[in-house]
């Protein structure tokens, strides 16, 4: 039960940093510019954010 919010929590904190690294307001450490795949994160993020209270709520 514990693990299971311990998985959600990572989740959410991975998916608010895709948002913010996918639309700017953090930099990619490491490049100076984006590379292809971070104009992804601008809905996988969200998505991510959105399973993770799913499967917390769920639970």
């Amino acid at each position: 039960m514990i693990a299971a919010y311990i998985d959600e929590i990572i989740m959410f904190c991975a998916g608010l940093w895709m948002t913010s690294v996918g639309f700017g307001y953090l930099p990619l450490p490491g490049y100076s510019a984006n590379p292809p795949l971070v104009r992804h994160f601008k809905w996988m993020g969200p998505m991510k954010l959105v399973i993770a209270i799913v499967l917390a709520s769920a639970s």
